[in-house]
């Protein structure tokens, strides 16, 4: 199967391999998958689906709580959750010429360091809330609901999105792709 390539502007290429042999495809993969299922979710709750949404915050699951302000803003979560689990896999398998290449592994380092510091912060506050205090009665379903699922799922996917960025890294050393690294920016 022949590499898949398009032009930026005459100096500039992108190739997108085929095949499961590059470097962190599987993580990277991965993490496309869980931050497909996480768009998943949101778009079932823009288009008005209801089941696990009082997990979210007691607000969202009141009769009227998704005014059209929520229900746009749950939509522009869903078109980035869409694109963030892309980038990794995009940036894995893609090999990137000229300044796209530093653009690429730069924002997917950015998107993985992002969701896991979020993940991370995120979990850490709700289980420490949990354990020390008392999150209000009208928020203690949501509050664990975020502790334990919600935001760790932001974790699993940075952290895979890291494996994969990883793991590219590590590969490119052993001389199975040239892709540019940010150390060499």
């Amino acid at each position: 199967m022949a590499a898949i390539e398009g032009r930026l502007n005459p100096n500039e290429q992108v190739r997108i391999i085929p095949g499961r042999n590059r470097p962190g495809t599987a993580a990277a993969l991965a993490a496309c998958a869980v931050g497909l299922m996480y768009a998943g979710v949101s778009a079932y709750w823009a288009l008005g689906g209801t089941w696990l949404l009082s997990t979210v915050g007691a607000s969202l699951a009141r009769p009227g709580g998704q005014g059209p302000v929520v229900v746009v803003g749950v939509w522009a979560a869903v078109v980035l959750k869409l694109l963030a689990a892309l980038v990794p896999l995009v940036v894995v398998r893609a090999v990137f010429e000229g300044s796209w290449a530093r653009r690429a592994v730069v924002l997917a380092w950015v998107e993985t360091a992002v969701l896991v510091v979020y993940g991370f912060a995120w979990s850490a506050t709700e289980i420490l809330v949990e354990i020390f205090s008392s999150p209000p009665a009208s928020e203690r379903r949501a509050y664990a609901w975020h502790a334990y699922l919600w935001d760790p799922w932001f974790l699993l996917w940075g952290l895979l999105a890291a494996a994969a960025l990883l793991r590219r890294r590590s590969g490119a050393r052993a001389g199975s792709h040239r892709p540019i690294e940010p150390a060499e920016m």
